[in-house]
């Protein structure tokens, strides 16, 4: 689009646009004490997130248990507490997440200048949606892919070459913006630029590490880059 340098942005979900963690950890203690497990602290589970709700799940059941994670996995008794933990997610949706600051206005802004705009997230697509929708996203995306949409998830290009071709836009005018080594490697992966905000989820580690073209503090960078008349109306 004229005027701006990108014309598809991909974000991340957890950790880019909403802040998550809290109702996430509120959903694994539910399911944990359904199961007389003792609970895991909010600390772990921002440690957990990024590989998806059922990895972040298979990884507190791992560390109540004392056991690995394949064993978890591999176990007869998965699958009911999965299920359980699905009810109790869904219940806990948008009861103690929020948009970071500046996130709605930024994507209206994007919108209005023309960008398209889509969603890559490794969070399973039933939650995705009712994530998005308790926070009034969902119409301000052109494209939601979540980890389970395609065959395969971050940090494959998959998605990244999905939102690509559906709006024939070239990798040079795309951009990825995320939190975690996750997203900078899905976008490298994919030969896009990518831009990691510092606020996150990153797995305990600094997002610099990752060295990604550029590490933000918030969505106004974004906003700098919007052509003066998009950015006043703003």
């Amino acid at each position: 689009m004229k005027g701006y340098p990108y014309d598809l942005i991909l974000f991340d979900l957890d950790g880019t646009l909403i802040e998550t963690a809290p109702e996430i950890a509120d959903a694994v203690n539910d399911t944990l004490a359904a199961f007389d497990r003792e609970p895991v602290t909010q600390q772990q589970v921002n440690d957990w997130i990024g590989h998806g709700t059922r990895e972040l799940l298979i990884q507190a059941m791992a560390h109540v248990d004392g056991v690995d994670a394949q064993t978890v996995r591999h176990s007869e008794a998965f699958a009911t507490i999965e299920a359980a933990f699905g009810l109790h997610y869904e219940l806990r949706c948008g009861t103690r997440s929020q948009l970071y600051p500046g996130v709605r206005l930024m994507l209206e802004a994007l919108r209005a200048a023309g960008v398209k705009l889509a969603v890559v997230t490794n969070k399973e697509e039933r939650y995705t949606r009712v994530v998005l929708d308790a926070h009034q996203l969902m119409p301000l995306f052109h494209r939601v892919i979540s980890g389970d949409t395609l065959a395969v998830k971050k940090p494959h290009p998959a998605a990244v070459d999905d939102c690509l071709m559906r709006f024939s836009v070239a990798r040079d005018r795309a951009l990825f913006v995320g939190d975690s080594s996750i997203d900078v490697a899905t976008a490298r992966n994919a030969g896009i630029a990518v831009w990691a905000l510092t606020y996150g989820y990153n797995m305990g580690q600094p997002i610099e590490d990752s060295r990604p073209n550029r590490v933000i503090s918030d969505f106004s960078a974004l906003a700098a880059l919007l052509p003066a008349r998009v950015a006043a109306d703003d």
